[in-house]
């Protein structure tokens, strides 16, 4: 199946109450494991790379994988760009194949945010590629094993949260595809139990009528994930839960044998990946 629009997949998931999942893939064994469980579950995905992660692996490196990978795949797959922040580093997405753009301006000011993001839905929709914003500010607390740089008593700031009439304006101004919203999530693994502003977001989605993201869903309970997803949520990008839980199930293999090749660990991993999507999948999906 050929790649397809961000914009038509979460279309989908808007008009059938469910989310879709946005998995960051930093190699060919993640890739690989998130496909096949969507395949498995016969489920549209989204296979990410963030600008935080070209440390591990650059995106000269790893798009053709996710090209390669997602032109095989027998269900509905976009490629996105997460939390590009950088105008050189979206326009080089662009260039190698993302179909669909986050910019991430949420540390900016209002307008400036508003300006970046006008400029870079331009160029993108001008190359048939969908973008998606983000008002106000998910926390990525220093603690979370996210690469996180906040110190934690951000966590509690309402103040970065975003607002319902402020989102309507930011959409109508820079016309992005979908919303990234701050309503109690954040990056990471959560160190206290987080307190999700349900109301906020219905209030937004209610308002803005496109596709709204959560960002920073590691570690909400089962309650929570369906919480938002009944009020609006169409797209969860998920990552540090999913390599907490890889790395903890390496660990284990590891300790059970004399012998751990890393042919063999490459193997665990994709396995474990194929599991812990395969599990978040239906989750998102209600089943």
């Amino acid at each position: 199946m050929s790649i397809t629009s961000m914009n038509e997949i979460l279309a989908n998931a808007k008009d059938e109450g469910y989310a879709v999942g946005c998995f960051n893939s930093i190699d060919l064994a993640m890739a690989r494991g998130i496909i096949h469980a969507a395949e498995e579950e016969n489920a549209p995905v989204i296979l990410c790379h963030a600008e935080i992660h070209f440390k591990y692996t650059p995106l000269r490196s790893v798009m053709p994988i996710l090209l390669e990978e997602a032109q095989k795949a027998k269900v509905p797959i976009a490629l996105l760009l997460d939390h590009g922040k950088s105008f050189n580093t979206i326009v080089q997405a662009l260039n190698l194949g993302m179909n669909c753009i986050m910019f991430d301006g949420s540390e900016l000011e209002y307008d400036e945010n508003i300006k970046c993001t006008l400029e870079i839905v331009k160029i993108a929709h001008a190359l048939g590629a969908s973008v998606e914003g983000e008002l106000g500010r998910v926390v990525r607390p220093k603690d979370g094993g996210a690469d996180g740089f906040d110190d934690a008593s951000l966590v509690d700031d309402t103040s970065l949260y975003t607002d319902p009439d402020q989102a309507v304006d930011f959409i109508k101004k820079t016309g992005v595809d979908a919303l990234a919203c701050a309503f109690g999530t954040v990056h990471g693994v959560y160190r206290k139990e987080p307190k999700l502003d349900i109301p906020r977001l219905r209030a937004i989605a209610e308002k803005t009528g496109v596709p709204i993201v959560m960002h920073g869903g590691s570690g909400l309970s089962k309650d929570d994930f369906s919480a938002a997803i009944a009020n609006g949520v169409t797209k969860i990008n998920y990552y540090t839960n999913m390599a907490l839980y890889v790395g903890n199930e390496i660990k284990k293999q590891i300790n059970e044998t004399d012998e751990p090749y890393y042919h063999k660990v490459a193997q665990w991993a994709q396995q474990a990946i194929f599991d812990d999507t395969r599990s978040t999948i239906r989750l998102f999906m209600g089943r």
